[in-house]
């Protein structure tokens, strides 16, 4: 009966609208569709005043109207329309309170809740307060007591704030906009005018756990320095390449120790069991700076972890890796210990300040520069094309300036005379350093190397430089000047092929390593010199020489390169001429032979090459050779294996036609290039 009559009703209402409105309303199909109603509930409300008179609000998802049944004597039950209520007065007692909603279609549901009304204070008023799980900004709230009809909350945080009502048995939630403490207080009611109230003090707080990034405004960052290191939190004034964020650390070590750092404890211990590999990101005033990344327990210290490395940019983010696949995971960290240049005393100057950004754990490592194939979770998928195969092997020569565990070996077989290999990285990459430096390992000098970036998306969009080997059976550092390229584009992939031009055998004459794979700012002056690169060739020249780098006047013959150094004798000393200091000594652990490539005004020309101590000119060594053309290039042999290799070598020093004065002439105008040793 009662179905008929709420389908009767509906159907009545329906016809009105229909009336009025015909086309929209007609579809009545969601009425047999109809659910029962869900999430009943009620709510007390008793005025304090020993009066007794309660009001009942029932509430519901999809209920159109309930009954409402007082539980009190023979009081008859009454229907509530949806969003309305009734009231009724209560003697003091405790009553059974039947709700039944009903959907649209008559389906019902039914809940019972017990209702206290008395007139005497309530009593063993307990509260509940805890920090939900989900938002350390959100605050759970529940009550229970003795004689009480209802709870009244008030969370603290607003003026003038009117509470919110709720039953035992009930929580109710608010959430925090801000960190702080706050005064919850938790007001019981009975049916009379006393009232009994709990107050707590709640301290809403954001955690502060990884990842770190500095955004927060309600994180507290603050780092504990030791013997000379300090961290604060800044405004990002380095926005550019991989960090545009708004807030950085910046670390200035000062004078103190050598181990002079930094310290952050986390509000709880690092969970280790979703990555052991930490990211951060840094920026450095100078390549090479030592970075050491600590975690450990902070009640006790001597339960530790670390890594360092090195920065490999100046003056630019870089994203840097820290390996933790060796930490014993069965112990607790909860401390970030940071020491940059470990071992060094700092001096609180910019070459000793350092920023910071975005400490985080992952679980593998996303392929990006530099690529330097020492990482055991990261995959390299190289593919290969027309006869080029690269595969990662163990270093065969770990020498010289390259000693890493892990290498590219390329090996170019029969197929196209372009065969080779190409990476896609994961990221673009940032050109915002526009030089590409490669270590490589080949079987004989003068295998021309191809390394050449594009688009994957859009292989049209790419660009390309081409250097050859000057060493055999060795790594070299070689360099790719990408000055030229157009950052406009998006470029994703490394592409290198080697002998370009030349189809391979799979042999070992075509078997090659690479390594190091990375975009440098600058190139350090160092050997080999071949005067090709944007960088300052530092000439000092001294009694009548003079050197500068120019284009090549005779690119003919032996030495097709664009740039060349000139020199110039003029008049002044006899020995007149011009030395260049390097970035390191030179290495004569492997090579003792100097070649240099000349061209002289005339045969028999004296040519001296000088390597000297930059701090002890007394530490030297020179060979003199004549030259044997004229007006054409030569590579000129000079035998430094009597050379004293215990001592320090960073300079070189030239003199052509040592004894003669010069006089500035065409005679005296000499021309040199690629200075290495073989």
């Amino acid at each position: 009966m009662k179905a008929i009559k709420y389908i009767s009703g509906l159907a009545l209402l329906l016809a009105v609208v229909t009336g009025c409105k015909k086309d929209t309303y007609e579809d009545v199909s969601f009425v047999a569709t109809a659910v029962a109603p869900d999430q009943l509930g009620v709510l007390f409300e008793i005025t304090q005043d020993n009066t007794g008179l309660v009001t009942i609000t029932p509430n519901g998802a999809g209920a159109v109207s309930y009954d409402v049944y007082y539980g009190h004597g023979g009081a008859t039950p009454v229907k509530v329309a949806a969003g309305k209520n009734t009231t009724h007065t209560y003697p003091e007692g405790v009553y059974t309170v039947k709700i039944v909603g009903y959907s649209v279609n008559g389906k019902t549901t039914e809940i019972t809740k017990q209702l206290t009304v008395s007139f005497r204070a309530p009593e063993n008023l307990d509260v509940t307060t805890a920090i939900d799980a989900s938002s350390n900004f959100k605050l759970n709230v529940s009550a229970t007591a003795l004689y009480e009809t209802n709870f009244r909350v008030f969370f603290g945080d607003v003026p003038n704030e009117v509470g919110t009502v709720f039953l035992e048995g009930q929580t109710v939630s608010h959430t925090y906009a801000n960190v702080g403490t706050y005064t919850v207080r938790v007001v019981a009611y009975s049916g009379g005018a006393a009232t009994t109230q709990v107050t707590r003090s709640i301290t809403i707080v954001d955690p502060l756990l990884l990842p770190i990034t500095f955004e927060s405004a309600t994180i507290d960052y603050t780092f504990t320095g030791f013997d000379g290191g300090n961290v604060t939190v800044i405004n990002n004034p380095q926005s550019g390449g991989i960090n545009t964020t708004a807030r950085v650390a910046r670390m200035i070590k000062s004078a103190g120790q050598p181990w002079g750092g930094s310290l952050i404890t986390l509000s709880s211990p690092i969970d280790f069991s979703t990555g052991k590999i930490f990211r951060m990101k840094v920026w450095s005033p100078r390549v090479g700076a030592k970075v050491l990344l600590k975690v450990e327990n902070s009640a006790n210290g001597s339960i530790n972890f670390e890594k360092e490395v090195t920065t490999t940019v100046a003056n630019a983010w870089e994203d840097l890796v820290f390996d933790y696949q060796a930490i014993n995971t069965a112990n607790s960290y909860n401390r970030i210990v940071l020491i940059f240049d470990n071992g060094t005393m700092g001096d609180g100057s910019a070459n000793f300040t350092f920023l910071l950004d975005d400490i985080r754990l992952v679980n593998s490592l996303p392929l990006t520069l530099p690529l330097d194939f020492e990482s055991t979770t990261t995959t390299y998928d190289w593919f290969n094309f027309d006869g080029g195969n690269v595969t990662i092997v163990n270093n065969p020569s770990a020498t010289g300036v390259n000693t890493s565990a892990k290498v590219g070996k390329m090996v170019k077989n029969a197929g196209q005379s372009w065969g080779g290999s190409y990476l896609t990285l994961s990221l673009p990459m940032d050109f915002s350093n526009k030089i590409f430096r490669m270590k490589v390992w080949s079987p004989r000098v003068g295998a021309k190397v191809l390394l050449k970036v594009e688009n994957s998306a859009n292989s049209a969009q790419n660009y390309e430089k081409e250097v050859v080997t000057t060493v055999a059976n060795a790594w070299e550092d070689l360099v790719f000047d990408y000055t030229g390229i157009n950052t406009g584009n998006s470029y994703n992939r490394v592409v290198l092929i080697f002998d370009n031009g030349t189809p391979g055998d799979g042999s070992s004459n075509f078997t090659f390593y690479f390594d190091d794979i990375r975009l440098v700012s600058t190139v350090p002056l160092g050997l080999p010199l071949n005067f090709e690169y944007p960088i300052t060739y530092g000439w000092f020249d001294f009694d009548g020489g003079n050197v500068t780098v120019i284009n090549n006047p005779d690119a003919s013959g032996i030495n097709t390169s664009a740039k060349v150094a000139r020199m110039i004798k003029n008049a002044g000393q006899p020995w007149g001429g011009s030395f260049l200091t390097l970035a390191g000594p030179i290495d004569f652990s492997t090579q003792r032979t100097f070649k240099m490539k000349v061209w002289s005004p005339r045969v028999g020309a004296k040519v001296l090459l000088k390597v000297e101590n930059s701090a002890n000119s007394s530490q030297n060594f020179e060979k003199e050779v004549l030259t044997t053309v004229a007006n054409a290039w030569e590579e000129l042999t000079f035998d430094y294996n009597a050379i004293n290799t215990a001592n320090t070598y960073d300079r070189i020093v030239m003199i052509f036609d040592n004894g003669t004065p010069g006089d500035g002439s065409a005679n005296y105008t000499f021309y040199f290039d690629d200075i290495k040793l073989n």
